[in-house]
């Protein structure tokens, strides 16, 4: 961030991982980013469309997944889901918003929701967390608009809108204060909450053979440390193993 420009591979996507989900399914869209750094290393930014995250834990997380499969027993498990865990109720009504369609992936704010330590050069601390804000301004439509525009409109309308100009992000740092919990992907920081940007990137093309990238939040540079947010931390793990299905 102090020196001079470099390459960027991002990877746009629904969440959902059926291969055959549609674009204009009510879903979390992701950024996720690698960047190419001079010394032949990368470090990556993971970002979703929702402010937090369902679980404090991945055993939590998983449970959550499994309550949510369409089934009869989607009937007791999902209530009993929010019973054991009560605080992702309120994390999931407050998300719901987020998964109205955009009308672009260009349109949409990325919540990288992990907080990191940044350590100066004189050993200065500060925890941050990273948003990805568009520069076209956020927009939504309604589930009916987006089904007419089709299964694939998000795509198409990315390659459309790279095949004659290119979107922008400004990365945007929130900074924690006393108190703030910087371990728990479920927590908001209070909006006053001084911010900065920290730079910009443009995506300015559609890449071809990245299917082997796996973008890694704990892939990190000198002078940015994880918290000890323990989704943080298993995701490294969960990556590998979806990386070695999808490549085998």
């Amino acid at each position: 961030m102090q020196g001079e420009p470099v390459d960027v591979t991002v990877r746009l996507s629904n969440g959902s991982g059926d291969p055959r989900s549609r674009d204009f399914d009510p879903d979390v869209r992701g950024m996720a980013t690698t960047f190419h750094l001079p010394d032949g290393s990368r470090t990556d930014i993971s970002a979703q469309t929702s402010p937090h995250f369902p679980s404090r834990s991945p055993d939590g997380f998983i449970e959550l997944v499994r309550a949510g499969e369409p089934s009869v027993r989607a009937l007791w498990r999902f209530p009993r889901f929010l019973a054991r865990h009560p605080r992702a109720l309120r994390t999931l009504r407050g998300d719901l918003a987020t998964l109205k369609p955009p009308p672009s992936y260009a349109a949409a704010r990325y919540y990288a929701i992990h907080a990191f330590r940044w350590v100066a050069a004189d050993g200065a601390e500060r925890y941050v967390r990273y948003t990805w804000l568009p520069e076209d301004g956020e927009e939504r439509i309604s589930p009916r608009e987006a089904k007419r525009r089709g299964a694939d409109y998000l795509q198409d309308e990315l390659r459309e809108r790279l095949s004659g100009g290119e979107l922008r992000f400004a990365l945007e740092l929130q900074l924690a204060e006393d108190g703030d919990a910087v371990d728990d992907s479920t927590a908001e920081w209070p909006a006053g909450r001084e911010r900065v940007v920290a730079g910009t990137i443009a995506i300015t093309g559609v890449a071809s053979g990245a299917d082997d990238l796996v973008f890694d939040p704990m892939r990190l540079v000198d002078g940015i440390e994880p918290s000890d947010d323990p989704i943080l931390k298993f995701r490294p793990r969960a990556y590998a193993v979806s990386a070695q299905r999808r490549l085998t």
